[in-house]
């Protein structure tokens, strides 16, 4: 599992400029099973994305795909995790 954090290098003008396609991105991934959770930071410099069943080899080819890096408008801090401990519910989300 994994904590991908995206920080912005660009104004918001340029992140704004490019939302829509990196929606379209986020959607894609979560139709595949990839991604479990994400949004933005607070305050918004960045955002972070939960991601499930892919190797890290295979992260770093769906990152690629994003209009954020294809635009040179973020950069991702990649943290991978094998999470033992859930709350009520939630093993069986991220078991």
């Amino acid at each position: 599992m994994f904590i991908v954090l995206l920080h912005y290098v660009q104004p918001l003008a340029a992140i704004e400029a490019h939302i829509e396609e990196h929606r379209s991105f986020l959607d894609r991934h979560y139709a595949a099973g990839h991604f479990l959770a994400s949004g933005p930071q607070v305050p918004r410099t960045g955002g972070a994305i939960l991601v499930k069943s892919l190797s890290r080899e295979e992260l770093d080819g769906v990152l690629a795909e994003d209009p954020f890096h294809r635009e040179h408008i973020a950069t991702y801090q990649v943290i991978q995790f094998n999470p033992n401990k859930f709350g009520v519910g939630v093993e069986a989300v991220l078991g």
